[in-house]
């Protein structure tokens, strides 16, 4: 295969969810929490957005979390060792605000847990007191959990189904933290449908809430306009002026719409038997 960044390890982290860490020494040299990279496994590939979960800059690497959701996708998590991606393009983004800012409560849904990790690590490493919310269906579906305990003073799992942690959903956990402690800021990713409750969570409160987006995106530098954004009264786009945006001023809805118009193209070519493990 063509390309320039290997893949020194390829494993299975969750149903349908693979941990690749690659070989890309310019981008683990400058990358910092909430940026992220644009990859294709080919040259012929859909460029795919991905935030970077963790970097190791004397190895040179960074490392992606990925759940097969589709063609692009599924092709990404068939890559095994020495395999090597095409473009690895990044870092790419505004780094996450840091503070300080106090009591810092990251809410991660699902695989947005990848995304929530470095930002909770540089939060506490700027002197900040970080308790994570991390929600998700079941238990098998809680990823990275110990390296996300190991990032907080504090750690709070939620599962739909009661089969770890709390029973119910990380917007119950979060309203009872708010109730007992106190929170200067929180930073939210994941689902949308879940961003958008813990920003109806906090408003009322007035905490500032921070949302890590997910547009549909395409070339990563603001000129497509395909991750635009409705933030106030502001259009914005996610690859320049975000991915991280003021929770209670963005229009969940319409990125709802936006991102669901090419869920059936999505769907259309995955390949027999990924996800399967």
């Amino acid at each position: 295969m063509d390309g320039r960044f290997r893949v020194c390890e390829a494993s299975a982290i969750g149903p349908a969810i693979w941990r690749l860490e690659v070989d890309a020494p310019r981008v683990a040299a400058h990358t910092h929490a909430g940026q992220f990279v644009v990859v294709r496994a080919t040259p012929s590939s859909e460029r795919i957005p991905l935030t970077i979960s963790d970097h190791d800059p004397r190895r040179g690497t960074i490392v992606l979390v990925i759940q097969a959701v589709g063609a692009s996708t599924s092709e990404l998590v068939s890559l095994v060792p020495g395999d090597r991606l095409s473009d690895v393009l990044g870092p790419l983004g505004k780094p996450t605000e840091l503070g300080p800012f106090g009591h810092c409560v990251v809410v991660a849904g699902g695989v947005g847990a990848a995304i929530a990790l470095p930002v909770m690590r540089s939060l506490a490493a700027a002197g900040n007191s970080v308790t994570s919310v991390l929600g998700a269906k079941t238990s098998d579906h809680v990823i990275l959990h110990d390296e996300i305990q190991a990032a907080c003073s504090r750690s709070i799992v939620t599962t739909e189904d009661g089969s770890l942690g709390v029973h119910g959903l990380v917007t119950d956990a979060l309203e009872d933290l708010i109730a007992r402690h106190h929170v200067d800021r929180i930073f939210t990713v994941g689902p949308i449908p879940m961003m958008r409750a813990v920003a109806e969570c906090t408003r009322d409160s007035g905490i500032t809430t921070i949302a890590s987006l997910n547009p549909i995106m395409v070339d990563g530098t603001g000129m497509c306009g395909g991750c635009r954004v409705s933030v106030g009264d502001t259009t914005r786009f996610a690859c320049v002026d975000g991915p991280e945006f003021d929770a209670h001023l963005v229009d969940f809805d319409l990125l709802q719409r936006r991102n669901e118009a090419y869920r059936s193209f999505e769907r259309c070519r995955i390949p027999s038997g990924v996800g399967d493990g």
